[in-house]
């Protein structure tokens, strides 16, 4: 017997937030329970656990449990994301039983589903019961023209372009071009001049957009961030070169969307870089909160913000690197370094005619720290082939060293299957904080043998 339409979207919209939460939430284990419930409403409902590291939802007669760490609790941006999942998915599952908002809200219904948990994030409050415009609307429009942009190229050439998103309708450097009557949105329409994305590389110049979507300018980011008179932020918040993205959205509600020439895409807000959409699916990367707890083992705050700048800028132009910041140099350093690697072992001087060896080349560096060196310097020794090995205070042991590993694999061991800079890096976490750099852009902290996050 057929299921009542009320009953089979009920199972339905279950089903989507299931699969939502473990894509958003792929850290954490997963339960569902049936709880009792007398109507299928579509009211969602994220319920205290009174512990951080557990998150219960429930919808209709389900409850779903999400269990974490407790060293690595819910972070507010990941409830917040839970929120917004569930505002999406409760709209669309009331516009379809009322003919009216189905009519007036089809923008709900089209484009990928994740994009409008994203805008919901971005744009909180939004999809409550109303008909009006959202501004998520918009964002997620946004998004969906730079990914037809993604699957294009221009004379052999991927395409790049970006758009800064305003919060208001008028244009805070250039009021006048606000008021111009030849503006035009921003919309899918634009997708079929491959040439216009050619205008905006999304790196330098973005596509100004208002409140209302229509165009108002092509400005050079930087500039525009400066006069504009965005508030300045420190810390670490995205590789350098999207540093005027970053602050474009700071002290405002400004959004700024980027397709990099990487065909990846970036979403900045609040003043940090919030998403990234890379190996066909998207990535809260919650940078503030993973930047504390490498900080937090590390302990020392300019050599953990230095590294991990570096890395974010490695990651960035798909190079990979191994940092290594031991906790007890003394004893660790001789069981993880060959002494032939290690900067401060007793060489002698090369004798005239012979190439000196790789740590005789970089005798300049015996005693400096990660953090006197030029970021560019650091940067260009992380490429070499091996690690970038450091002490506490960030004092440089190794360079472009190739790792031991005192104990044998075991046959069943994860190491077994990894590759080769996964495996070093696995090892190294005996001794110290790692952080891994895929050639791919993927980061990963590790601890104690323990992977603790991924960018």
């Amino acid at each position: 017997m057929a299921l009542p339409p009320v009953f089979a979207a009920s199972a339905l919209y279950d089903n989507l937030l299931q699969a939502a939460l473990r894509q958003f939430f792929d850290r954490a284990t997963f339960e569902t329970e049936p709880i009792p419930s007398l109507s299928s409403d579509g009211r969602l409902a994220i319920e205290p656990t009174g512990d951080p590291s557990v998150l219960s939802v429930r919808w209709f007669g389900t409850r779903h449990v999400l269990h974490v760490p407790a060293s690595r609790p819910f972070t507010s941006h990941e409830v917040r994301l839970a929120r917004a999942i569930g505002a999406v998915l409760a709209a669309r599952y009331r516009a379809i039983f009322d003919p009216k908002q189905m009519l007036e809200r089809g923008d709900l219904f089209r484009g990928a589903i994740e994009d409008r948990y994203i805008a919901a994030f971005l744009d909180e409050g939004s999809y409550i019961q109303s008909t009006e415009q959202k501004r998520a609307d918009l964002v997620a429009g946004v998004i969906e023209v730079l990914r037809v942009a993604a699957l294009s190229s221009y004379e052999n050439r991927a395409i790049s372009s970006g758009v800064l998103l305003l919060d208001g309708q008028v244009d805070p450097v250039r009021t006048a071009r606000s008021e111009d009557p030849q503006a035009y949105r921003y919309t899918q329409a634009l997708t079929g001049v491959k040439s216009f994305f050619r205008v905006c590389d999304g790196i330098q110049t973005q596509f100004l957009v208002n409140g209302d979507g229509l165009v108002l300018d092509i400005v050079d980011l930087t500039r525009w961030s400066r006069e504009s008179g965005a508030a300045a932020r420190t810390g670490v918040t995205c590789p350098a070169v999207y540093r005027a993205h970053a602050l474009a959205t700071s002290g405002n509600r400004n959004i700024c969307v980027v397709l990099s020439p990487n065909h990846e895409i970036k979403v900045f807000a609040e003043g940090v870089q919030m998403f990234s959409f890379s190996n066909a699916r998207w990535h809260l990367l919650d940078l503030q909160a993973k930047h504390q707890l490498w900080t937090a083992v590390v302990g020392n705050p300019a050599l953990a913000e230095r590294v991990l700048q570096t890395a974010l800028d490695l990651s960035d132009a798909r190079q990979g690197a191994l940092f290594v910041v031991l906790r007890h140099p003394a004893v660790s350093l001789p069981l993880l370094v060959a002494p032939g690697d290690q900067l401060d072992s007793s060489l002698a001087a090369p004798s005239p005619g012979v190439a000196p060896s790789r740590t005789q080349l970089m005798y300049m560096l015996r005693g400096r720290t990660a953090v006197t060196i030029d970021p560019a310097v650091l940067a260009g020794l992380a490429r070499i082939d091996g690690a970038t090995v450091m002490d506490p205070s960030g004092r440089i042991l190794a360079i472009g060293a190739i790792l031991l590993h005192p104990e044998p694999l075991e046959p069943h061991s994860t190491l077994a299957v990894e590759g080769a800079r996964t495996t070093a890096a696995i090892a190294a976490g005996r001794y110290g904080a790692v952080l891994k750099v895929s050639e791919d852009g993927l980061i990963t902290f590790y601890d104690r043998q323990e992977r603790i996050w991924d960018i």
